[in-house]
């Protein structure tokens, strides 16, 4: 019960159409609203909480249905999102910067994030493809860390180029 709890966001998961869209705007919101609480230390954190939950429920929930990457499971999305925006949200934070101030900051990985995990590219694609539930929370965490980086080049094109 607890492991369909986690996989699952509270229910979070069972919501249609688009569970994972959804649970990205979810795990977004909380990240700004902890970034604004001036937490934004904690948007790593909850990554790093989130992972090790999925790692953990997973394979239980999938142990007990046919489908090895059901679209309930939403966990991975939250770990994902979290890792991608805690490339903006770290810097911001120590500069003690809001992140609605600076808007692209949570656009950009949110964007970069659903791109990379619905079209999965290259070693996303591959992990996404393991048909295990390894595979499940590794694609998610793949297109985070694709995303949270592209965010910063991005952002030092902006910043040291054009905004010049």
């Amino acid at each position: 019960m607890m492991d369909r709890l986690i996989c699952t966001a509270l229910g979070l998961g069972y919501l249609r159409p688009a569970s994972g869209t959804i649970a990205s705007v979810v795990a977004l919101v909380i990240g700004i609203a902890v970034h604004e609480a001036g937490a934004g230390w904690a948007i790593p954190t909850l990554a790093v909480l989130a992972t090790l939950a999925g790692f953990w429920a997973v394979p239980r929930m999938i142990a007990t249905t046919a489908d090895k990457d059901p679209s309930e499971i939403v966990i991975d999305e939250f770990a994902g999102q979290w890792l991608a925006l805690s490339f903006t949200a770290l810097p911001l934070w120590s500069k003690d910067i809001s992140m609605l101030a600076a808007w692209p900051a949570y656009v950009a990985p949110f964007l970069l994030f659903r791109l990379f995990d619905i079209w999965k590219p290259w070693v996303i694609g591959r992990a996404d493809r393991r048909g295990d539930a390894t595979g499940v929370m590794l694609d998610d965490l793949l297109a985070g860390l694709a995303a949270g980086i592209v965010s910063v080049i991005l952002a030092g094109v902006y910043h040291g180029i054009i905004a010049r």
